[in-house]
């Protein structure tokens, strides 16, 4: 057998549609557009002496794109890390491509430096469970001229010709480009700042059901895809675009999706917790009405799912973070996060305990307590059980 395909991901693509529309919220077209690509390689159908798939991915920043290859990694490899990432924004001068494909012969430094990307780093971004390797080049718009020039080989002959003389091949790679590229006209098309669509509420997010919302929604995402792909056209060079088997374009999240990536947050958190407190460990529960708040202050369509994270971080991350580095929170206790009217902060409770916390998993080394003052935002509250259990 082709050493090409010598290791496929066990899960078929049914299988991989639903992990990564559980994990990837609110951006189906890219689930749907990176799929069918999967399931060539592992047919062993993909054509030879091309990459296994070349996306453009577009979009206003905090939609999904650079998550989407993250889910696509723990996807096929276990590890949503396990992927390769080149920052385009380090390459932004000419000269600076010599430290992805190191300095040629007769230049200073040719033997004793060494290129970022070679194959035994990118053989290395495989798996047991997935022979394909995924390489994300973020922020392609804002790479030097000569950068977007080396691409071209590597998106139409999966091959890349390094300082050195050697190659490294691109046939077993799955290969992301992400842009912001018309993200500014999107959001205008999203929400009009003037004329008769701003007058009439068209910036809002169309009414659940019925056949018209889902035409408008449709025809609205055909409009962003297309001022997206005209914005390419007008960056790159026409040889450059015929090279990307799909563009997608990312709309924003609507409140739905913001609620699932909440649901997603939280969990996180709760693993988190788990993994790093060990036996000292405790029960989160996140109230509706703190639900109400994180997403009231968190959610954005200009800045995404990021101004969500960044609430979370400093609603409830933050006042947890405090609490147990003063050792106010025992262990397998539950902390209750709730919010009451008229306070633009969480109040956190706990209850000494927890039965809904599961055996804690035992960690290597001993976590270590720095002292910290509590912030103004973690208002600690003890009912009189709590007094009574304690």
């Amino acid at each position: 057998m082709n050493s090409r395909f010598r290791k496929l991901a066990p899960a078929g693509s049914t299988e991989l549609a639903q992990s990564l529309a559980q994990m990837l919220v609110g951006q189906p077209a890219a689930v749907d557009a990176i799929v069918p690509y999967v399931q060539i390689f592992q047919s062993h159908l993909a054509p030879e002496g091309r990459p296994a798939g070349v996306f453009l991915l577009l979009g206003p920043t905090g939609t999904g794109k650079t998550r989407t290859v993250e889910c696509l990694a723990q996807a096929l490899h276990g590890n949503e890390r396990h992927f390769l990432r080149v920052d385009c924004g380090e390459f932004q001068m000419d000269h600076e491509v010599a430290k992805l494909i190191g300095a040629p012969p007769g230049y200073l430094g040719h033997r004793e430096t060494q290129p970022m990307l070679n194959q035994a780093k990118l053989n290395s971004y495989t798996s047991e469970r997935c022979g394909m390797n995924i390489v994300l080049f973020d922020e392609v718009e804002k790479a030097a001229p000569s950068m977007n020039r080396l691409l071209l080989g590597v998106l139409d002959k999966a091959a890349l010709r390094l300082g050195d003389n050697t190659s490294v091949n691109f046939e077993r790679s799955m290969i992301f480009l992400t842009s912001n590229l018309g993200a500014k006209e999107m959001m205008r098309e999203l929400m009009p700042q003037f004329g008769f669509e701003a007058v009439m509420g068209g910036g809002e997010e169309p009414s659940a059901g019925g056949a018209d919302a889902k035409q408008d929604a449709a025809a609205k995402m055909r409009r962003i895809e297309a001022i997206g792909v005209n914005a390419v056209k007008r960056r790159f060079t026409p040889e450059f675009y015929n090279r990307i088997d799909r563009v997608v374009a990312y709309q924003p999240l609507d409140s739905a999706a913001l609620n699932r990536i909440l649901d997603q947050q939280v969990e996180n958190l709760q693993q988190l917790l788990r993994s790093r407190l060990g036996q000292r460990s405790f029960t989160l529960r996140v109230e509706p009405s703190a639900r109400a708040l994180l997403l009231d202050k968190g959610a954005s369509r200009q800045y995404g799912a990021r101004e969500l994270k960044r609430t979370m971080h400093r609603l409830l991350l933050q006042p947890l973070a405090s609490l147990v580095a003063a050792n106010r929170i025992p262990p397998n206790s539950l902390v209750k996060a709730s919010h009451t009217g008229g306070s633009g902060e969480l109040q956190l409770k706990v209850s000494f305990g927890s039965p809904f916390l599961s055996k804690p998993q035992a960690i290597n080394e001993r976590p270590r307590l720095v002292r910290a003052r509590r912030p103004a935002n973690s208002r600690l509250e003890t009912g009189p059980e709590d007094l009574d259990a304690a």
